[in-house]
């Protein structure tokens, strides 16, 4: 079920005035000391943000810090922030639609004039600005791009792309040797959510410019005639081509899609830093780089990503002073190399040191927290689970009138909304 912004902002109101009470809670453990919730979605992390917790305690030991992880964290933290009771640091996306709606709905504490902001690189916090203020804290981020075969490339006498017309080169020779370009999954859209948004974006010239023609134009303002849209069918048709992705793509998920590729049947996948755990486990000794969404010219290809883990403070914490000291801690190197050494995803944290020159993800991580880190362009939609399909659909199709129509239908109603 979809819910409208004046639905929730509505339960989010009506959750307020009977629940406020619900995060004072935990005022004190049994030691008599400070307990703070630390509400995580980060499953796969939680044993070190435990560990970091702990270190935390011991240079603050008025306070106790109960790291919460529960199953479906996404809806669990949307039923608890309806009912009011709001843990009192959250783990939240600052890109999603809930952040905006719940801050507006002043459930999340304006953190614009903390001095640990100056912590964060690259002012990356304020990418995610509400209306010019600060409610999330971002620490680390992901990214997302071209996976490569390293060994196959090498052996080829191919050299990652600077531009787009390299990348299209690039894929040709791939071809004439018999071999397969592209591993992608055709059954599960949002694993090209990434290849489309940058593809609209180095169609356009950047972030703002794209949501400019798709997002914020004019009503059934979408047309295939426009230079914009056919760039777009250009990025996409490379996808299309006879021989370009793996045999039975259509049904692939995410878990075949590495396997295939890591197997060496297809040697190039379109995906996200998340996907370097299973790369690493389906094959320990694979050789892979990554490269970047190539543009029409040479340092201007893009990366695109989010927040990972990222850190927002109640409104009506009982304790929100601890909860502050807790985020601030968060935002020093001490505790976010620990995360790091076993994320590996991108740090936003000054004073962190990375694996930059040996990382698999180095083509993708170098450009992080810079003006060509783009964030997801759906940071200004309403949704994005039909742009999945639209983009899985023109790919089985190639139909450009279909396309134009599911876009137009897609961005209409979000239009009425303005910006």
């Amino acid at each position: 079920m979809k819910w409208s912004k004046k639905i929730i902002l509505t339960c989010i109101a009506l959750g307020a005035t009977i629940s406020l009470t619900a995060c004072g809670k935990n005022q004190e453990d049994a030691s008599g000391k400070v307990e703070i919730e630390f509400f995580n979605q980060k499953k796969e992390m939680t044993q070190t943000i435990q560990e970091i917790a702990k270190d935390f305690e011991a240079k603050n030991p008025d306070i106790h810090v109960k790291v919460v992880d529960v199953p479906n964290a996404g809806e669990v933290i949307k039923t608890r922030m309806l009912a009011g009771d709001v843990p009192d640091v959250i783990n939240l996306y600052p890109q999603s639609i809930e952040l905006k709606e719940w801050a507006k709905a002043g459930y999340l504490e304006d953190l614009t004039e903390e001095p640990y902001l100056e912590n964060i690189k690259n002012g990356y916090a304020q990418r995610f600005a509400i209306e010019d203020r600060v409610y999330s804290i971002p620490l680390t981020a992901n990214v997302y791009g071209f996976y490569y075969n390293k060994t196959a490339f090498e052996e080829m006498g191919i050299q990652a792309p600077e531009t787009w017309a390299e990348f299209e080169k690039i894929v040709a020779e791939i071809k004439d040797q018999n071999k397969v370009p592209f591993a992608i999954a055709g059954a599960e859209g949002w694993t090209l959510n990434g290849y489309h948004q940058l593809a609209l974006a180095t169609a356009a010239g950047g972030e703002e410019e794209a949501n400019n023609v798709w997002r914020f134009s004019e009503v059934n303002g979408i047309n295939a005639e426009s230079k914009e849209m056919q760039k777009d069918f250009n990025r996409l048709d490379l996808l299309r081509e006879p021989k370009a992705l793996q045999n039975n793509w259509q049904g692939a998920g995410y878990n075949d899609t590495v396997v295939t590729f890591t197997k060496g049947d297809a040697l190039i996948m379109p995906n996200g830093s998340w996907a370097m755990p299973m790369i690493h486990s389906q094959n320990p000794d694979f050789e892979v780089g990554t490269f970047p969404f190539p543009a029409d010219e040479a340092g201007q290809s893009l990366t695109i990503g989010a927040g990972d883990l990222a850190l927002s403070v109640s409104a009506t914490s009982q304790h929100k002073e601890e909860a502050k000291r807790f985020v601030e801690y968060m935002t020093t190197p001490e505790a976010m190399q620990k995360y790091y050494d076993v994320d590996g995803a991108p740090c936003a944290v000054e004073g962190v040191i990375e694996n930059t020159q040996d990382s698999p993800l180095s083509g993708l991580t170098e450009l992080a927290f810079t003006d060509r880190h783009l964030v997801w362009l759906a940071k200004d939609w309403n949704s994005e689970n039909d742009f999945y399909t639209l983009t899985t659909n023109y790919l089985h199709n190639g139909n450009q009138k279909a396309m134009i129509n599911a876009l137009n239908a897609f961005f209409n109603p979000m239009k009425a909304d303005g910006r």
